[in-house]
């Protein structure tokens, strides 16, 4: 990673706001936003249609990232699985840290944005929540969206994303050393991405050659 640029990694498992912190608080400071989960869904969006996932990953474009379908549940448990393999996550490294370096600041939110992507970025964040609470969440946002699931249903997907994050091999879910953690359980959005700002502010308070 370069010195042009101001990063924010934000780590966290599905469903615990990450996303939505990443994109106020890049509004609010004026940074491009990444939401590295979008890469995996692209790819497993090219291999639910049968392409091999290491291809899928090499031939990505940013075009790819902005199809409607990606918010499928099918296509969120296809990229949990996808991100598994390492042939996968070396092709879209590149992606993600020339994305970090670009001058005017950059927050990306992931699952290995501290520890793999970005372990120098100026600022790292753990954002979590109970399982339970996710999965109410993911539930509210895809039945708001006319989708067929049951809150059971979605309770078991994220528990299997879980668990595959976190257990696999290479880059598994798991907040950096120096991760600051934030647990959004009984939290307002407002109220998290608050603490965030401030903590971000902080930061560039005490970095005299680079501006908000």
């Amino acid at each position: 990673m370069t010195t042009n640029g101001f990063t924010v990694a934000i780590d966290g498992p599905a469903a615990s706001g990450k996303g939505t912190i990443s994109k106020a608080v890049a509004a609010h400071f004026g940074f491009a936003h990444l939401d590295t989960g979008l890469l995996y869904r692209a790819v497993a969006g090219k291999t639910l249609q049968g392409q091999s996932p290491a291809e899928a990953a090499r031939a990505l474009v940013p075009g790819d990232l902005e199809h409607d379908d990606l918010r499928r549940p099918s296509v969120a448990q296809e990229a949990s699985r996808v991100a598994a393999i390492p042939e996968v996550r070396a092709a879209l490294v590149d992606f993600q840290r020339s994305f970090a370096a670009r001058a005017g600041g950059a927050v990306l939110d992931g699952r290995d944005i501290g520890t793999v992507i970005c372990p120098q970025a100026q600022v790292k964040l753990f954002v979590t929540a109970d399982a339970e609470v996710r999965a109410e969440r993911r539930f509210a946002e895809l039945s708001g969206k006319g989708m067929d699931v049951t809150p059971e249903e979605v309770l078991k997907d994220v528990l299997a994303r879980d668990a595959r994050d976190m257990g696999r091999a290479d880059a598994p879910l798991k907040p950096a050393e120096d991760a600051v953690r934030i647990d959004t359980s009984t939290m307002a959005i407002a109220d998290a991405v608050a603490e965030v700002t401030a903590l971000i502010q902080g930061v560039l308070d005490q970095m005299p050659d680079q501006g908000a």
